[in-house]
């Protein structure tokens, strides 16, 4: 099949909705499907406001058009709701061609943190967003739950998988800090709640591994933690892997695609209950999951490395990547003219 996939998340960004597009595109394309990825790389872009680091398309709509149109793919997803996104959707709706979206991040919670803006005003922009899509998918049963409440339809689950050559158990030696080792992994950005975990009174060291618009003030502010900078490759899979507990402080996550790859290097996690870790979370046997973010810690610390690495290992990226193309809404290449 011909798949077209518009978003406004790609390289050199390092996030979740990049690394799953990215091992979702290794997949489609060994199950032997054409795809193309309409992506910023393609535009003239501009720094997102209050995010710098994040370049988004500067209008977009007649690149994306003359990209589909050469291309004529036979199934359309749209990845995000940024300029892209909105120029394939436009299109779409403008030539009565049906289309899936996903629904990757809790954009309006991550604005909110941001801006004064109703969580309402944000939600009822993205349910209209939404609404004309075949189907959205969305990465976890509790997140679907949460959408649903809120006047979202045709909701699917599409969830993520972990590459369990590229994160396996490795040498605790790799670090040379005080132990325990507790690791914050991911975008270091106000949303992610990350002085949360900085505040903890924990034994040992804490390590943030990471980029993003908070690394600077937080490095000034929490002199005794580490903070090692953004990390890829087998470097990245080497820090967590040599880390004694995952700490993951988020309280907007849809997924937490880091908390698969920590648990596949036999690291086990402590995170709140809420949307994102309870679901990928097996609770007292992967990791700790409670408000007290502390007690989550020391309790998962004392857990089997061992039933992390065999519980990730469940989760490929084939089998979700098989799930991705039996969601999409195919129709034929002719009706492009």
């Amino acid at each position: 099949m011909k798949i077209a996939v518009a978003t406004d998340a790609w390289l050199p960004q390092i996030n979740g909705v990049v690394r799953t597009l990215g091992h979702t595109a290794d997949q489609l394309r060994q199950l032997r499907h054409d795809v193309l990825f309409i992506t910023p790389q393609d535009f003239w872009t501009y720094p997102c406001p209050t995010y710098p680091s994040i370049r988004l398309a500067l209008f977009p709509k007649q690149g994306v058009k003359q990209r589909l149109e050469e291309f004529r793919p036979q199934a359309v997803h749209i990845a995000t709701e940024g300029p892209i996104g909105h120029a394939a959707r436009a299109l779409c709706c403008g030539r009565s061609l049906p289309f899936t979206t996903s629904y990757h991040t809790q954009f309006p919670e991550y604005v909110r943190a941001r801006l004064p803006l109703p969580l309402s005003w944000s939600y009822a922009y993205l349910r209209r967003y939404h609404s004309r899509a075949a189907r959205t998918m969305i990465a976890t049963q509790s997140m679907r739950r949460m959408l649903h409440e809120r006047g979202f339809k045709n909701l699917e689950i599409w969830a993520r998988g972990v590459d369990a050559n590229a994160f396996q158990p490795g040498p605790k030696s790799f670090l040379s800090a005080p132990r325990p080792i507790s690791m914050y992994m991911g975008r270091v950005a106000v949303e992610k709640n990350i002085e949360a975990f900085l505040n903890l009174d924990l034994p040992g060291s804490k390590y943030v591994v990471g980029d993003g618009p908070d690394l600077e003030p937080l490095r000034r502010r929490y002199p005794n933690v580490i903070f090692t900078g953004q990390k890829t490759g087998q470097e990245l899979a080497a820090h967590i892997a040599a880390a004694d507990v995952f700490v993951f402080p988020s309280l907007t996550d849809t997924f937490g695609l880091v908390l698969l790859e920590a648990m596949a290097c036999g690291v086990p996690v402590a995170a709140y209950p809420v949307t994102g870790p309870i679901d990928v979370v097996l609770e007292g046997k992967t990791g700790v999951l409670d408000h007290d973010l502390r007690q989550a810690v020391l309790g998962a610390l004392k857990l089997d490395p061992a039933d992390c690495v065999a519980y990730a290992r469940e989760h490929s990226w084939r089998n979700w990547t098989e799930r991705f193309v039996s969601l999409l809404e195919p129709f034929e290449e002719s009706r492009w003219g």
